[in-house]
């Protein structure tokens, strides 16, 4: 079996089976040498020089060989899945593999909107003790609604179970799950959250899935916050009602279009928390993608289902 794998991850893939035969590449150029014989091709370099979806296009047509395509990052928006089901391909992502390291972030991020930290730290650039105490919240007793409760958002749900936050998660298919909607009851119960948690993957059936009237129906005093992709929210709808108090803030790691443009009104809004798509980032994420991705190669060779299969017709992991 012929591998075409990122370079980037060659010191986490010690381990791979003897019989592997292994072509690494660390540009697109040598993506495409790579592939011309590989039965399975791993995307991407890295950030920022990650592949294209024109690049990666190339790349597959490249492969005529190839039976298996995997991805390091959870979203499938750049992938050409409509060549993906044409060829009879496996596609395969990193969902899960972030878990902590966002998890972590929003916890971070909800933390800093309770406890008015922007307003503390712009404080401390202008050397300022303030007289006047900065209103402080907590976390304790709020609730919270995840949209997207797999992976990503139990890890979430977990962290602030611990802090005393009742989450209710959205999915799919909630099998009857307690504390887990269904993708048609969500809507009408937006009034009774404190939180509302964006953590789907970002597809024809996920864009704009929060929009103007989604905003109009939470809580005044509620705080949006979005560690998916910038295109689940209507990023105008949103600014305005930001503006017009219609909601209590925002908590935004991404943005559309990203990186934001200086312009933009969510610059300076005082109740907008701005990271810039960073919530994944962690030491140990190379090392995660390299175990998840033996572990899907054993299961591939094996001939049994693989794990973090994605559905070619809709771009979401197979649940």
């Amino acid at each position: 079996m012929k591998l075409a794998l990122p370079s980037r991850f060659r010191d986490h893939l010690g381990s791979l089976p003897s019989h592997a035969n292994v072509s690494w590449f660390s540009n697109v150029e040598q993506c495409l040498d790579a592939v011309v014989d590989a039965d399975v091709l791993w995307v991407g370099m890295g950030t920022p020089s990650r592949m294209t979806p024109v690049e990666i296009t190339r790349a597959v047509q490249a492969g005529p060989r190839l039976q298996w395509i995997h991805t390091h990052g959870a979203g499938t928006e750049h992938h050409p899945l409509a060549l993906y089901r044409q060829r009879g391909l496996l596609f395969t992502n990193g969902s899960g593999v972030s878990a902590i390291p966002i998890a972590e972030h929003v916890l971070m991020m909800m933390l800093a909107a309770a406890k008015g930290l922007p307003l503390l730290v712009r404080a401390q650039e202008r050397s300022q003790w303030l007289s006047q105490r900065v209103t402080s919240a907590e976390l304790f007793n709020t609730h919270a609604l995840i949209l997207g409760y797999g992976a990503l958002g139990r890890a979430i749900g977990d962290r602030l179970g611990s802090f005393g936050v009742r989450v209710t998660g959205v999915r799919r298919r909630p099998n009857g799950e307690p504390g887990v909607l269904g993708l048609d009851e969500w809507r009408s119960q937006l009034p009774e959250f404190d939180w509302v948690i964006v953590a789907v993957i970002l597809t024809r059936e996920t864009q704009h899935l929060i929009g103007a009237s989604e905003l109009a129906s939470m809580r005044s005093s509620a705080w949006l916050v979005n560690i998916s992709r910038g295109g689940v929210v209507d990023q105008g709808a949103l600014l305005v009602s930001l503006q017009r108090g219609v909601i209590g803030g925002a908590c935004l790691d991404v943005t559309d279009p990203e990186p934001l443009p200086v312009d933009s009104g969510l610059w300076t809004l005082s109740n907008v928390i701005l990271t810039p798509h960073s919530s994944w980032s962690s030491t140990h994420f190379d090392n995660r993608s390299a175990l998840l991705f033996l572990e899907l190669l054993e299961q591939f060779e094996n001939g049994g289902p693989v794990q973090n299969s994605v559905d070619l017709e809709v771009g979401h992991r197979v649940t």
